[in-house]
C-alpha cells in the first residue's frame, strides 16, 4: 500500500498505536492473513519518543481452523518504514505506512519462530546434540519469560527425560548482536566468572544456555536472613577479567536519562516539574566525570544474579559486559530493589534491611553521591516500565518509582 508524508502531530505513531484507532489496522491485517478479529487490547509499547514505536496486542482471531488467541506486533517511524520492517507485512493508515506481524514471527528475530514451538525445539536441541539421547516434541515444555518485540527474547525449555527435567534458557537475539553476545559468555567461563554455559548457538541467532546453579537473588531478597552479602557482590564485579574493558562500550543508563525522562514525562504529565528537576540534579552533579574503564556487567541487578548458601554462584544476561565505572553496576542494583514493587509489608521490611546493609559497603568502595545520583537515573529508566508493559495502576505505579529517584536525591542534597 501506499503511503505519503507522516503526520507532524504524531510523528513516532505513538498516538495511534495507544489508541482505538489502531484497531482498524489490527482488522486488515488479521483478515489479510485470512481470519477475522474478534476483540483485542494493548499489551506491550515500546515508545522512542520523535522517532519509532512499537507496540503489541493480544488480540483474539477467529481463523479457518477456529479462534485462537494471538499476538499482534505493530511498529510505526517517523521517517517511514526501515528495511527490516520489509520482513513483515506492510499496511497504510492514512498516510502512514506501518509494519504489522503475527507473533512469532518478529521481523528482527528470525529465530523465534523456531524458539517458539515444541517440535522446532526439540529440533534444535537434536541437532546441536544438547542431551544425551534425542529429544522427542513432546518431552519439550516452553514458557516465554521475556519478550521485548524486534529486540530480543528468552524462553524457558524444560525437558523431560527419565532422568529428571533438564532446564534450559533459550535467548533468541538479532543479527547483529550475536557474535558479541556469545564472546562475552566465552570470555567470562574461561576467565571463571559464573556465566551461564552454552549449550548451543544456532544460525538463526540462538543461544541456548544451560541453568544456573543456586537461586535466583530476585526471589532471596525475601528470605528471613541476608542472601549474601555487599563484599560477595562486589567480589563477583571483580572477577570480571580485564579484556571486558576492550569491548564496545556501553553507554551507562546516566547517558540517557533525559531521553528516558522524555518518556515518562509524555505518558504521564502531571510529573514533569518533579522529574526535570530530578534530571537536572542528576546531570550537574556527575558533568565531568570520565567514562570510565572498569570491566563492568553494563545491567546489574538482583534478577541477574544466583545465590546458594551466602555464595554468588552465577550471574545472567552478560550481553551488556564492557568498559565503565564500578559505581554504574552498584547504582543499577541499588537502584532496582528500591524499586521492587508490589511487595507485602514484611517483604519491603527485608529489602529496606538489605539497603541499609548493603549501601554502606558500597559507599566505601565508590563516591556515595555519585552512586545515588546514577542510582536515581536508573530509576528513571525504570518509570517507563509500568507504562511500556501496560499495567493497571501503571500511573501509581509510575509515581512510585519516582519517589524513589527523588529519595536518593534528596541524600545528596
Amino acid at each position: 500500500m501506499a503511503g505519503g508524508a507522516v503526520p507532524h502531530e504524531d510523528p513516532d505513531g505513538s498516538r495511534l498505536l495507544t489508541s482505538s484507532e489502531v484497531g482498524d489496522l489490527l482488522r486488515a491485517a488479521v483478515e489479510h492473513s485470512g481470519g477475522q478479529l474478534v476483540d483485542w487490547r494493548m499489551e506491550h509499547v515500546d515508545a522512542n519518543p520523535q522517532h519509532s514505536t512499537t507496540a503489541t496486542y493480544n488480540a483474539t482471531v477467529q481463523w479457518p481452523f477456529g479462534r485462537r488467541e494471538e499476538l499482534l506486533g505493530v511498529s510505526a517511524r517517523a521517517g517511514g518504514p526501515a528495511p527490516s520492517d520489509e520482513r513483515a507485512e506492510i499496511f497504510a493508515a492514512g498516510s502512514r505506512q506501518m509494519a504489522v506481524w503475527l507473533y512469532p514471527r518478529d521481523p528482527d528475530l528470525p529465530g523465534l519462530v523456531r524458539a517458539a514451538y515444541p517440535d522446532q525445539m526439540a529440533e534444535v536441541l537434536n541437532e546441536h546434540r544438547v542431551l544425551p539421547q534425542p529429544v522427542q516434541p513432546e518431552q519439550v515444555r516452553l514458557e516465554m519469560i521475556a519478550y521485548r518485540p524486534r529486540r530480543r527474547a528468552v524462553l524457558r525449555a524444560v525437558v523431560s527425560t527419565p532422568a529428571g527435567a533438564t532446564t534450559f534458557y533459550v535467548k533468541v537475539l538479532r543479527e547483529q548482536l550475536f557474535a558479541e553476545v556469545e564472546r562475552r559468555h566465552t570470555m567470562l567461563l574461561e576467565a571463571g566468572v559464573p556465566a551461564p554455559p552454552v549449550a548451543a548457538a544456532t544460525s538463526d541467532f540462538l543461544l541456548v544456555l544451560r541453568e544456573l546453579p543456586g537461586r535466583p537473588l530476585a526471589k532471596a531478597i525475601f528470605d528471613p536472613h541476608p542472601p549474601t552479602s555487599a563484599e560477595r557482590l562486589i567480589g563477583l564485579l571483580d572477577a570480571m577479567p580485564p579484556a571486558v574493558s576492550q569491548l564496545r562500550r556501553r553507554p551507562p543508563w546516566t547517558d540517557s536519562v533525559q531521553h528516558y525522562t522524555t518518556m515518562v514525562e509524555r505518558a504521564l504529565p502531571a510529573e514533569q516539574r518533579r522529574l526535570d528537576w530530578i534530571t537536572g540534579e542528576i546531570l550537574s552533579g556527575l558533568a565531568g566525570l570520565p567514562a570510565g574503564d572498569e570491566p563492568t556487567h553494563g545491567d546489574f541487578h538482583e534478577g541477574q544474579v544466583h545465590v546458594d548458601g551466602g555464595r554468588v554462584c552465577g550471574v545472567l544476561d552478560v550481553d551488556t559486559i564492557g568498559p565503565g565505572r564500578r559505581v554504574d553496576d552498584l547504582a543499577c542494583l541499588v537502584a532496582h530493589l528500591s524499586t521492587v514493587q508490589r511487595m507485602n509489608a514484611q517483604q519491603a521490611a527485608r529489602v529496606r534491611a538489605l539497603l541499609a546493609g548493603w549501601v554502606p559497603v558500597f559507599d566505601t568502595r565508590v563516591d556515595a553521591s555519585e552512586l545515588r545520583l546514577r542510582a536515581a537515573a536508573v530509576i528513571i529508566s525504570l518509570a517507563t516500565g509500568p507504562y511500556r508493559s501496560q499495567e493497571p495502576r501503571w500511573e501509581r505505579e509510575t509515581s512510585f518509582i519516582i519517589d524513589a529517584a527523588e529519595a536518593l536525591i534528596r541524600q545528596v542534597r
